[in-house]
């Protein structure tokens, strides 16, 4: 199995974990290669954020996944950005710790792939 097979297998089944001191954010050339192993998800131009924008028919599913998201997120201590509105849930994501991006934003964007 190739590596970014066994990321994508992987991925919506691990937990986050804390960063630890001096560790750095993902170049772009690996956030690039991380990025494959999750769909519909785009890097901003620096590579230092995670994003994808979800539809939704009305108001009231956009706040109901917005709300499954947060759920996901305080179990693994990850925290997105998230904004919403009717018929949509923007989701932001990026290790504020390093400023940048990190295993664990990949896995929870996986983990909030599963609930969409």
């Amino acid at each position: 199995m190739t590596t970014l097979a066994l990321k994508k297998d992987t991925l919506s089944t691990s937990h986050c974990e804390p960063c630890m001191k001096g560790e750095q954010a993902f170049t772009h050339g690996e956030a690039e290669i991380w990025l494959q192993a999750v769909n519909g998800w785009e890097l901003d131009e620096k590579a230092q954020w995670l994003k994808k924008t979800f539809k939704f028919s009305n108001f009231a599913m956009a706040l109901d996944f917005a709300n499954s998201i947060g759920d996901v997120a305080e179990k693994e201590k990850h925290h997105p950005d998230i904004a919403f509105g009717w018929g949509y849930v923007h989701v932001k994501l990026q290790t504020h710790a390093i400023c940048g991006l990190h295993r664990n934003d990949f896995i929870l964007a996986s983990k909030i792939d599963k609930i969409a």
